[in-house]
């Protein structure tokens, strides 16, 4: 059960952010509902998906646990060391400096560094499902954004260097508290130490 709300939740999630690499067809509902409504509804849709992915997952997790292959501890260690680049270019993605202009795209970067490290530390079939979506739509989404003539989103002024050592900074204590508090807490998956 779990799993299969998980699935529906990834389908939902990504047919949303899929539907707006479709640049006419994203005009279009926009000429069509207006602007506001638009990102409403893309917002309920994607926080629903991800409600359902969460959902079914940790529901997977507790009743429906499907193992596929049994990964080395060293993949394990691997994927924590993965963790540290994956956090520091997502927050690049925001706090735009060198990374930001040498990346383009930081934040699709660091989601497939999350996703691939995290396929190579898990398994389980919820896992590489869930891990192999996001996966896939990111390498989907930076083959679109290449053939994209409106750059895939609104220009946002580049800092320098400063930016870069902030968003170094940030990433290092964002890992850290991922690593700490948020998934052996929220998850319920020590990942130090272990």
């Amino acid at each position: 059960m779990g799993l299969l709300v998980m699935i529906l939740g990834l389908a939902l999630f990504f047919s949303v952010h899929v539907f707006t690499t479709k640049r006419e067809a994203r005009a279009q509902a926009i000429a069509r509902l207006g602007e506001g409504t638009y990102k409403l509804l893309y917002s309920f849709a994607s926080l629903a998906g991800l409600v359902l992915i969460i959902w079914g997952f940790a529901h997977y997790r507790a009743t429906g646990w499907i193992d596929v292959w049994y990964p080395p501890k060293a993949l394990k260690h691997i994927t924590l060391a993965l963790m540290l680049p994956a956090v520091i270019l997502v927050v690049a993605s925001y706090l735009r400096g060198r990374i930001y202009a040498t990346l383009k795209h930081p934040m699709l970067a660091g989601i497939k560094l999350w996703a691939a490290a995290h396929l190579l530390a898990n398994g389980d079939l919820g896992s590489i499902i869930l891990f192999g979506s996001f996966l896939g739509w990111a390498v989907y989404d930076r083959i679109t954004l290449k053939r994209r003539t409106d750059g895939g989103a609104p220009p946002i002024p580049v800092g320098g260097v400063a930016n870069d050592l902030i968003a170094v900074a940030v990433g290092v204590v964002a890992y850290l508290a991922l690593a700490f508090a948020f998934h052996p807490v929220v998850i319920g998956v020590p990942v130090v130490g272990v």
